[in-house]
C-alpha cells in the first residue's frame, strides 16, 4: 500500500482523517467533504470526511488498512475491542472485522485516555500489543532498568482488557503504544509458506526489537509480509520504529524521555510551567527542546547538528537503495543466464538481510537522529549485504561465460 501514497506526517489531531483519505487505504473511497479546502479542518471524522461509496475506486490506489491498525489512531474503541483484538461476544470489533465498518465507527483521533487515567490523569498505557510485548519479556524489554519495568499490568472486566499503570511518567512507554514497529497485517509463514490470517494473534504483534534484531525475530515468529516480485525474497514491511530506535541511544542513556524533546515545557497564562501537547518536531522548538539540557549551545548550532545527522543518514539510505537496486537487477540477469538455483538462493538471502537493514529507516521518522550510531551500523550493513549478493551472482555468471 505504501507504494501508492506516503504522506508528510501531521499532528495527532489529523491522525484518523489522514489515515482514511490516503490513497493506499480504501481506494480513494473516503475524501474531504470540501475537497482540498478541508485539509486543515479538525473535528469528528465524519464531519470532515465523506464516504463516496463501495463502488467508488480511484486509479493508482490501494486497499490496505485493517482493524488492528486503527487501534493506534483512536481511543474510541477501547471498550469495544478485546485484549489483542480477539473475537469475543462482548467485543463489537476484532481483528477480522470489516475495516470500513470499523472506520465508520471511528469519530475521534487518539485521546487523553491512551496515556492518562481518566479520573486522576496518572500515567498509563492501554495499547494491547505493547502490554503483551512487555509481559512477554518483563526483564529484558527496551524499557527495563535493572531487570524491571515500572509498569503494573491490570486486567479488568474478566480479562476483556488490560491496562498498564506506572508510578512515574515514562513517555518512552506511553509513546511506544504507537511509535513502534508492529505487525497488524496478514502474511505468510517462513517455515511452510502457509498464510497467516487475521484470526492469528501474530496480526497484532509488537517485536520491540531494533533494525539489527528484527530479521531473526520475524524468522522465529515465523512471519513475513510479502515476496519480492523479482528475487522472491521474503520481506518485512516496517512501520514507525521510533521507540526501539531510541532505546540505548545517547539521549536514552542520559535519561531523556520523548516528551522532553517533543513536548517541551512552556509557561502558561497563569505563570505555571506545563508540557505542551502539540507533539512537535524538536527542530521547530529548539530553544525549548534542546537548550534546557544544552545551555552552552545555541539554536543555530543545534539545528546544524541535527541537520548534519539527518543528511548523513539520508546519504546512507540512498546508497543502500542504489545497492539494493544493483542486487535486484543482477539477480534478474543471473536468472536469465541460467545461474544455478542454489546460487540464486544465496543471493536471495542477502536481499532479505539488506532489505531489513535499509527499509527500517524509511519507516523511522527521525532520519537517524534518534540513534545515529544504530542507523550507521544498520545502513552500512545493508550496503555490505547487497554488495555480497551482487558478488555471489557476478562470480556465478563469470563461470558460465567462460
Amino acid at each position: 500500500g505504501f507504494t501508492f501514497e506516503h504522506n508528510e506526517p501531521r499532528g495527532h489531531a489529523f491522525m484518523v482523517i489522514d489515515q482514511f483519505v490516503v490513497d493506499r487505504f480504501q481506494g480513494g473511497r473516503f475524501q474531504f467533504k470540501d475537497g482540498w479546502k478541508g485539509i486543515d479542518k479538525t473535528g469528528k471524522t465524519w464531519d470532515v470526511l465523506i464516504d463516496k461509496g463501495v463502488d467508488y475506486k480511484l486509479k493508482e490506489t490501494g486497499m490496505a488498512g485493517n482493524p488492528t491498525c486503527i487501534q493506534c489512531k483512536t481511543s474510541d474503541h477501547i471498550l469495544k475491542w478485546k485484549f489483542m483484538g480477539d473475537n469475543d461476544p462482548k467485543a463489537k470489533w476484532d481483528r477480522t472485522s470489516s475495516i470500513v465498518d470499523v472506520a465508520k465507527d471511528t469519530n475521534n483521533p487518539v485521546g487523553c485516555i491512551h496515556c492518562h487515567d481518566p479520573h486522576g490523569v496518572q500515567p498509563r498505557v492501554v495499547r494491547d500489543g505493547l502490554i503483551e510485548a512487555i509481559e512477554r519479556d518483563t526483564k529484558d524489554n527496551i524499557f527495563a532498568k535493572g531487570g524491571k519495568t515500572d509498569l503494573k499490568i491490570i486486567s479488568f472486566r474478566d480479562d476483556f482488557r488490560k491496562i498498564g499503570v506506572m508510578e512515574k511518567t515514562d513517555s518512552r512507554m506511553m509513546c511506544a503504544q504507537c511509535h513502534v514497529e508492529y505487525n497488524c497485517g496478514s502474511g505468510t509463514q517462513w517455515s511452510d509458506g502457509k498464510p497467516v490470517t487475521y484470526t492469528d494473534q501474530r496480526t497484532n504483534h509488537f517485536p520491540l526489537k531494533n533494525a539489527l534484531q528484527l530479521l531473526q525475530h520475524y524468522k522465529a515468529l515465523d512471519f513475513f509480509d510479502f515476496k519480492h516480485a523479482v528475487t522472491g525474497a521474503r520481506l518485512i514491511k516496517f512501520q514507525h520504529p521510533e521507540a526501539e530506535t531510541y532505546a540505548g541511544s545517547v539521549h536514552d542513556k542520559a535519561g531523556v524521555q520523548c516528551h522532553q524533546c517533543h513536548m517541551p515545557k512552556q509557561r502558561g497564562k497563569d505563570g505555571k510551567m506545563f508540557s505542551t501537547h502539540g507533539v512537535v518536531k524538536p527542530k521547530l522548538t529548539v530553544k525549548g527542546s534542546c537548550l534546557g539540557c544544552h545551555p552552552d549551545s545555541t539554536v543555530e548550532k543545534k539545528l546544524y547538528e541535527i541537520e548534519s545527522i539527518i543528511n548523513y543518514t539520508k546519504g546512507k539510505m540512498r546508497k543502500s537503495e542504489y545497492w539494493l537496486g544493483q542486487l535486484i537487477d543482477t539477480y534478474a540477469a543471473a536468472q536469465r543466464m541460467g545461474v544455478a538455483s542454489t546460487v540464486l538462493d544465496q543471493a536471495r538471502e542477502k536481499h532479505e538481510e539488506a532489505h531489513v537493514l535499509w527499509e527500517y529507516w524509511t519507516a523511522e521518522n527521525s532520519d537517524g537522529f534518534h540513534n545515529p550510531s544504530l542507523a550507521r551500523e544498520s545502513l552500512t550493513g545493508s550496503i555490505a549485504a547487497s554488495k555480497a549478493g551482487v558478488k555471489i551472482l557476478n562470480d556465478a555468471m563469470a563461470v558460465i561465460k567462460k
